[in-house]
């Protein structure tokens, strides 16, 4: 077995660290693979309106700039691309034929070469996954050798990575106690919080204490929005 086969599977049964730990492995997997510089970006599938994403890469420090300082992530066609399809795109003119600027801003800072793929789930959450170097272009043979532990890589990256990303935010919120899960439970399942007083033999008061709390735990608005956190953070059944 290859030695960066090893690395992935080490990653798919590791205990889960922190995200910067992960990448760099990942960054070590696709430097076997003849990569230099790898890119990875997670979209979570919360807040539904403004959803937080989280961006790692080893760019050069000048590009890493340039790209933030002129908001190229909400204008970057392969950003684009990935959100709307998981085929893989190799960098070319056509691929960037929407923003020629950002195209040839990456290639002066000798970004030239690259490929990228997402890998969306069922919960709302995606990634996009990219892989480059300055030189030697991705050859028909080196994409019929590579690319499957190509595509293999985006998949791991996306498994370890968002579960490492998710469960640190999710350390940042206060836990739940068992009262505001089991009442936010029942939120769930369409109760009001009369109807969760009756279930629970308690007073609505208390009902809506622990909905209070649950809501400011979670860095939510109102009760909706903190049980569809609570749930894809795991924190509920």
């Amino acid at each position: 077995m290859n030695a960066w086969h090893e690395d992935l599977l080490n990653l798919l049964v590791t205990p889960i660290t922190c995200p910067e730990h992960i990448f760099g492995s990942i960054e070590r997997v696709a430097s076997k693979l003849g990569f230099d510089h790898i890119a990875y970006g997670f979209q979570a599938p919360y807040p539904v309106t403004q959803p937080k994403i989280t961006l790692l890469n080893n760019y050069p420090g000048p590009w890493q700039e340039h790209y933030s300082r002129s908001g190229f992530l909400f204008t970057d066609p392969t950003v684009i691309h990935g959100r709307q399809s998981q085929d893989p795109l190799i960098w070319n003119d056509q691929a960037f034929v929407t923003n020629p600027t950002l195209w040839q801003d990456a290639q002066d800072h000798g970004i030239r070469v690259g490929w990228a793929q997402s890998s969306l789930d069922g919960t709302g959450a995606g990634s996009l996954l990219t892989l480059c170097r300055s030189h030697e272009p991705v050859t028909d043979g080196e994409l019929q050798a590579k690319e499957p532990g190509m595509r293999w890589l985006v998949q791991v990256a996306h498994v370890s990575l968002s579960k490492a990303i998710l469960a640190k935010d999710a350390h940042v919120c206060t836990h739940l106690t068992l009262r505001e899960r089991e009442v936010l439970q029942w939120t769930a399942d369409g109760k009001s919080a009369q109807d969760i007083a009756d279930i629970l033999v308690l007073s609505k008061s208390v009902v809506d204490f622990h909905l209070k709390n649950s809501i400011k735990k979670l860095d939510s608005p109102n009760k909706t929005a903190a049980v569809a956190r609570a749930v894809l953070l795991g924190w509920l059944r």
